[in-house]
């Protein structure tokens, strides 16, 4: 059986039944930024905590990637297998937008404003199989 790991340890919560994306939020100022960080990006203070943020919002702004990224943001494509896939900001309900992979690439079926749900898939196969897995706003069925 194959390993399911994240991408990256502290984006979402992972392992998980029911995954999350992580934010830091300021406790002084009130700011929530995404990824976590150390420190506020709005105040540069050091007293932040650690939370999980909602899995809907709506789609703020999104553009089709129509070219091959280079790694880290690669999914193991090839110049061959490479599909153009749809980029946006999700604004989360507490003030934070999330910049991430859509599930669709159509543009008619993108639209500023639309509900869209985190969801957490197989980003690309390791060599040993293991699937890395990353996040993903995905439109919201009849929304």
């Amino acid at each position: 059986m194959n390993n399911r790991v994240a991408i990256t340890e502290g984006l979402f919560t992972w392992p998980s039944e029911q995954p999350a994306l992580l934010a830091s939020r300021c406790n002084n100022c009130g700011i929530a930024s995404f990824p976590a960080g150390q420190s506020c990006m709005a105040c540069s203070g050091q007293d932040v905590s650690l939370e999980e943020l909602p899995n809907r919002g709506t789609l703020w702004t999104w553009t089709i990637q129509q070219f091959m990224p280079k790694p880290p943001y690669a999914s193991g494509e090839t110049m061959e297998t490479f599909k153009p896939y749809g980029v946006g900001y999700v604004e989360l309900p507490g003030g934070v937008r999330v910049e991430g992979r859509l599930t669709e690439s159509d543009p008619a079926k993108l639209a500023i404003g639309m509900e869209m749900e985190v969801v957490f898939e197989t980003f690309r196969t390791e060599e040993n199989g293991d699937e890395v897995v990353s996040f993903f706003f995905k439109p919201v069925a009849g929304a």
